[in-house]
């Protein structure tokens, strides 16, 4: 067994050592691009909103084009000047942006894998290009620490207080998932009977494979809640940081940080500020400050019933999510010392 403060002295390749050289260029090449690509949407009246349909006319593409311009400009003067305080906290300012342009991404994401088409497809690509600048951006603020090599921790459990974390956004998804798999086996939840929500689902061009697993019963949205709580674990448990022990030809090796990092800052980023939002959005409905619409619901009860389950899973998940990446983030940092 591996002790808590216990490391393995693991020495970084030729290529990680060149790392913060290239990742600065590599920002400012997406710079350059994003620019563009804000600039070609504004001219062309291409939709950037969230749920698409309208036209450019919004001023996105300005934003888009501001960010890049902003990014280029910082990347720039790194190079010529290094990594100065002012222009590090530039870079996470910067960073900070492409994280906001790149919300929602994830929902997207599930959307394409359902083979339900996006609203906006430069949308889309507008969030995907947000979101591989934000790492890069924060690659580049956070270069000048990376070690050339040292010693990495050993895996480690992380602290009570973010396994009850865990445990929360695990238990938060309960009730969403029962919601769902009472739909998907055919029975009623919120005045809307299985039939109705497989007739919706058909409706906003699901998948076949989506439509075959819900007529068998398994709701895909919490087979995707099941990844995210494994995912959760994985974060906090010391078998997340090496491949599991039952694995023949990878027994005992190492997890890239990166690996559960990146799905773990996305799903964050998304699903966090996506909960609370909402759950903002339903305490003003609830109080009667705000309209809902009911959609394919008959009452504003039922609607504020599946609101409530959805946005306090997705909020308590998310939060629970944020706190388990960072906890990771610091249990798995090399040590420069």
């Amino acid at each position: 067994m591996t002790s808590v403060g216990r490391t393995i002295n693991v020495p970084r390749s030729a290529r990680g050592q060149r790392w913060p050289g290239w990742v600065v260029r590599a920002t400012m090449v997406w710079a350059v691009l994003y620019a563009g690509f804000g600039l070609a949407c504004e001219l062309t009246g291409a939709s950037l909103r969230y749920q698409g349909g309208g036209t450019g006319a919004s001023g996105l593409g300005w934003a888009v084009m501001a960010v890049g311009l902003l990014g280029a400009l910082a990347g720039a003067s790194v190079v010529r000047h290094g990594l100065l305080p002012p222009l590090r906290a530039l870079l996470w300012v910067v960073c900070g942006l492409a994280g906001i342009m790149a919300f929602s991404l994830l929902m997207d994401v599930i959307t394409l894998l359902f083979g339900q088409g996006v609203d906006s497809r430069a949308s889309a690509a507008n969030k995907a290009l947000a979101a591989l600048g934000a790492i890069l951006l924060a690659a580049t603020a956070r270069s000048d620490r990376v070690p050339a090599g040292g010693p990495v921790p050993a895996p480690t459990t992380a602290p009570k207080r973010v396994q009850l974390a865990a445990w929360t956004g695990t238990l938060a998804f309960a009730p969403y998932a029962a919601m769902k798999l009472i739909w998907a086996s055919g029975g009623t939840f919120a005045g809307i009977t299985g039939e109705e929500a497989l007739a919706t689902s058909e409706r906003n061009g699901a998948s076949g494979i989506f439509l075959t697993l819900e007529s068998w019963g398994l709701d895909p949205t919490v087979l995707l809640a099941l990844l995210g709580v494994f995912l959760l674990w994985g974060l906090v448990r010391p078998w997340g940081q090496v491949y599991p022990r039952w694995t023949l030809f990878l027994r005992g090796r190492r997890v890239p940080r990166w690996l559960p990092l990146v799905p773990a800052l996305l799903g964050a980023a998304t699903l966090a500020p996506y909960g609370v939002l909402g759950v903002g959005y339903l305490a003003l409905a609830t109080a009667g400050r705000v309209t809902v619409r009911l959609g394919d619901f008959h009452t504003l009860r039922d609607v504020l019933l599946v609101g409530w389950i959805g946005f306090l899973s997705f909020a308590v998940y998310g939060i629970a999510l944020t706190i388990a990446a960072r906890s990771y983030w610091l249990r798995t940092r090399p040590d420069a010392g």
